[in-house]
């Protein structure tokens, strides 16, 4: 059985027009930010269900519903996992890497990465906003093979991620794999968010560089920042949060 899982809504409308076959599940959460604590995925359930502000019951429809079909998956399933290179889509899919890894069935793991984007610019930091259904099914074609090394090492980083263990990362990222190509950048910016000396983070210094040069509005903001910083891969929650911290404190 052929599962493709999506990072987001937005992709699973166009996905539709690609005529991919395959069963679609869709990721809807957003780890790069919140509560991870949990010693089980109950307690993991309950506490993003808690940060996020909705009911236990909402969250088990919206949410975990689609990671049951991921734990229900039968034999021989195979995997594609459409995620973006971004630290937001990152650790998403390290978390679906654990579950997965976790199964003991015989499975396929696949990444489909954003292979159709210009490299040579970090367009594609960009994503999937704007593909077609020609380049989805480029992409899908371009798909990265995981073997047990690579599964194994997805499931460390969200384990070292969800301790914020932020050592453990570092070492983590001097892996080499095809599977995670910019891991180090990616682990470098999450790193930089949390600075042991008490200054700001790398967002919000960021943010703090772009107001001060005399840009305010929050959609300004955004824009600005995303030029800068797409490594992020930040939506508006998550930078309307930082921008709230920024200008309180100045």
């Amino acid at each position: 059985m052929i599962h493709h899982i999506l990072n987001g809504d937005a992709l699973a409308y166009s996905f539709h027009n690609s005529k991919i076959t395959g069963d679609i599940i869709v990721f809807r959460e957003a780890l790069i930010d919140g509560n991870l604590s949990g010693d089980n995925l109950n307690d993991f359930w309950h506490s993003r269900a808690k940060y996020i502000g909705i009911p236990a019951a909402a969250y088990h429809n919206n949410v975990v519903k689609e990671f049951e079909k991921i734990m229900n998956a039968p034999d021989n399933s195979e995997f594609n996992l459409w995620f973006e290179y971004d630290l937001f889509c990152q650790v998403n899919m390290w978390f679906v890497i654990s579950i997965i890894n976790r199964l003991s069935i015989k499975k396929k793991v696949s990444i489909v990465y954003t292979s159709h984007l210009d490299k040579t610019n970090k367009q594609f930091w960009n994503g999937y906003g704007q593909a077609n259904s020609t380049e989805l099914v480029i992409c899908f074609a371009n798909r990265t093979l995981l073997d047990n090394t690579d599964l194994q090492l997805g499931q460390d980083l969200w384990t070292a991620y969800q301790s914020n263990n932020l050592d453990e990362l570092i070492r983590l990222a001097k892996n080499q794999s095809s599977a995670f190509p910019y891991l180090q950048e990616v682990v470098e910016a999450h790193v930089d968010r949390f600075p042991k000396n008490g200054a700001k983070g790398r967002p919000e210094k960021v943010i703090d560089d772009i107001i001060q040069n005399g840009v305010t509005d929050f959609n300004d903001v955004f824009r600005e920042f995303w030029n800068r910083e797409s490594i992020y891969g930040f939506g508006d929650t998550q930078l309307k949060h930082l921008y709230d911290k920024v200008m309180h404190n100045r």
